[in-house]
């Protein structure tokens, strides 16, 4: 299943122009157009599926399983010191292509990039009342 007007759908049928690095029967990888880091790589499945909400569970283990063989693979052959892997949903959650893709960044000390929080510890007793309605 692909949508005719999404652009990742438009790579995995030879549509648009793309970089790509992997594929099998369920997955594509490329590198993204916009990357942030050389070697910056996406993966995606090749049905349609909006978001995480939406994927289902074989494609979703198939990216995954996608993912973890690429993040060798871009370990092996560019050496980075480190790897951000980012996934994003709905707008709210700054999904851009609304098309379920995960970002692999490679990393070097020192560059650029920078996290999007700062995270600060929280009471274990402030987080009973969400611990009790996702239980």
């Amino acid at each position: 299943m692909t949508n005719r007007g999404c652009v990742f759908c438009a790579i995995v049928q030879g549509r648009q122009p793309a970089a790509i690095v992997f594929e099998d029967d369920l997955t594509l990888a490329f590198l993204d157009i916009t990357a942030v880091m050389d070697g910056h790589t996406l993966v995606i499945p090749k049905r349609h599926a909006t978001d995480l909400w939406q994927i289902t569970p074989e494609d979703a283990a198939a990216v995954i399983n996608t993912v973890h063989g690429m993040a060798r693979r871009i370990r092996e052959v560019l050496k980075p010191e480190g790897l951000t892997l980012f996934q994003a949903n709905g707008e709210a959650g700054w999904q851009d292509v609304f098309h379920l893709h995960v970002h692999l960044v490679p990393r070097l000390a020192g560059d650029h990039l920078c996290r999007p929080w700062k995270a600060e510890p929280v009471a274990l007793s402030e987080l009973a009342a969400t611990r009790a309605r996702l239980s």
